[in-house]
């Protein structure tokens, strides 16, 4: 009884250690820099934003069909060597369509996982936030949205 109490006592604190206030855990692994570099969309620059990127709607436009994305999916989980089933992955932007990604080419897409997917949308939301309101520049929402996705997944 009492090595099962001190087993779980273990269990705990190696949870605790490896997720600190409950946080949910990383990706399992990041976008590779070789296979997705990231592509930007050719119409997006700094100084198209307000016809672009700032207007609401604008990525609907320009978001690739499902049927296309869920065959990328399959092949990139593949080149990815992950496993599971596809549910388990959002195919996302690399530079997400909210900053000017390219919203077809392979190199700005990839099999990111759930529920970390769910968690970058928030933050993509907040770039193109401060790069509507002169916040921040364009192509420094890039750098750092491509910085957490090749490190944090």
């Amino acid at each position: 009884m009492r090595t099962g109490l001190v087993a779980a006592a273990v269990l705990l604190l190696a949870v605790a250690v490896v997720m600190p206030h409950g946080s949910a855990p990383k990706s399992p692994y990041h976008a590779d820099l070789v296979r997705t570099p990231g592509v930007l969309n050719s119409d997006v620059a700094q100084a198209t934003i307000g016809s672009t990127i700032c207007v609401r709607g604008w990525t609907k436009a320009i978001r690739p069909p499902t049927d296309y994305t869920n065959e990328l999916k399959l092949r990139q989980m593949r080149e990815y060597g992950v496993g599971g089933s596809p549910t388990q992955y959002q195919e996302d932007h690399l530079i997400s369509l909210e900053l000017g990604g390219h919203p077809t080419d392979p190199r700005n897409l990839w099999p990111e996982p759930y529920p970390r997917a769910s968690d970058v949308d928030s933050t993509e939301n907040e770039l193109n936030s401060k790069v509507c309101s002169g916040q921040m520049s364009l192509s420094d929402a890039q750098r750092r949205e491509s910085e957490l996705k090749h490190t944090d997944g």
